[in-house]
């Protein structure tokens, strides 16, 4: 196959992935959605008698009227892990056509 051959099909091949990394910047854009209320979190009795701080990443999937449906510990303390879950299932955002994810972090300060 000559370079006149494989050119065309290089040239190919950059706008399909050139497409997909578009449509995924999308998508993650989508997925940031504005925060309606949001509940604090309880800074656990654990944290506290250990003098802890720290961030909790938390991933959402938030449904079309802005309801928290799933949220689960992508990264962080795990000590922090069940007062961050329940606030931000406590959470309302902006509706939306879709559900939508996305990650939060919080941030816990030693009281």
């Amino acid at each position: 196959m000559t370079v006149q051959r494989k050119l065309p099909q290089f040239l190919l091949l950059i706008c399909v992935l050139l497409t997909m990394l578009i449509a995924a910047m999308s998508r993650a854009q989508e997925s940031l959605r504005k925060v309606v209320s949001r509940a604090a979190p309880s800074y656990p009795e654990l944290a506290r008698k250990m003098h802890l701080s720290g961030k909790v990443k938390i991933e959402v999937e938030v449904n079309p009227a802005g309801a928290v449906i799933s949220a689960r510990m992508v990264g962080g303390n795990p000590v922090f892990e069940a007062a961050a879950i329940q606030a931000v299932k406590q959470w309302k955002f902006e509706a939306a056509p879709t559900s939508t994810k996305g990650v939060i972090t919080l941030e816990f300060a030693d009281q």
